[in-house]
């Protein structure tokens, strides 16, 4: 698979800007962004075996750099686990990892896919868009930023709830609308 790695990290920051950020799906992330601290990683991985290698190593650097520095990793895999259930299915592996590395309590995974459905819900209910990236992506998250950024919210547990009301607003149209204009930001 010949992937234009440029194009693929292009468009998951414009989905960050317009989408995570833009519509205000994660409060904490605009802070992250500003400062310039989301290290963005796309993965030539064509198995689950390489992207787990990959995976461990890009958690290995997370841990090894100061959150002042990058504060979180997207890991983008456009070549591997583009089935959604193949992807669900790989999250217990990641999880896997966190905790054969020694790293429970410290890193946390979080599932970001083209095709993400929340149990319960049909593929094409709008709210699953919160969860949906232009590519397969593992986010890797800081447990002691989350729980800062937990602490300081009034109500952390209205996040969800907004963002489905977020999502229902935005419609089907309005959400293909704003992966279009990703597509168009990343040709630049």
């Amino acid at each position: 698979m010949n992937i234009d790695a440029e194009a693929v990290a292009a468009e998951t920051r414009a989905w960050v800007n317009r989408a995570v950020v833009g519509l205000n799906l994660c409060p904490f992330a605009k802070a992250v962004q500003v400062k310039d601290q989301i290290r963005y990683v796309v993965s030539n991985a064509t198995d689950e075996e390489v992207l787990l290698t990959v995976l461990c190593d890009e958690m290995q650097r997370l841990i090894d750099t100061p959150a002042d520095e990058i504060e979180t990793t997207l890991l983008i895999h456009p070549g591997v686990l583009g089935d959604f259930e193949a992807f669900n299915d790989f999250l217990g592996i990641a999880e896997a990892a966190v905790d054969d590395m020694g790293l429970e309590g410290v890193l946390q995974v979080a599932a970001f896919h083209p095709d993400f459905q929340f149990g319960g819900t049909e593929p094409d209910d709008i709210t699953n868009a919160t969860n949906r990236s232009p590519w397969p992506t593992l986010h890797l998250l800081r447990e002691e930023s989350i729980t800062r950024a937990v602490d300081s919210s009034p109500n952390p547990d209205s996040i969800y709830e907004t963002n489905m009301r977020t999502m229902e607003t935005l419609g089907a149209a309005g959400w293909l609308a704003l992966q279009q204009a990703c597509k168009r930001d990343a040709k630049g």
